[in-house]
């Protein structure tokens, strides 16, 4: 699979929410693109992730 660009394993039954928490980020404060496609937050932990999968990960920062 690619993440932001990068490839990187695939786990079996990886979720989107695993993928998160093994790279160290909070849910919360991430969005998530499968394949072009949003990610709604409420489905990390159902949205299952496979090796042909691209995946983007956005972290919001905040600022003033």
């Amino acid at each position: 699979m690619k993440i932001n660009g990068k490839d990187h394993p695939c786990k079996p039954e990886m979720t989107v929410r695993s993928l998160l928490e093994e790279l160290g980020h909070d849910p919360q404060r991430v969005a998530v693109e499968k394949n072009g496609q949003i990610v709604p937050r409420a489905c990390f932990a159902d949205e299952a992730l496979c090796d042909a999968d691209t995946v983007e990960i956005v972290q919001f920062v905040g600022g003033g």
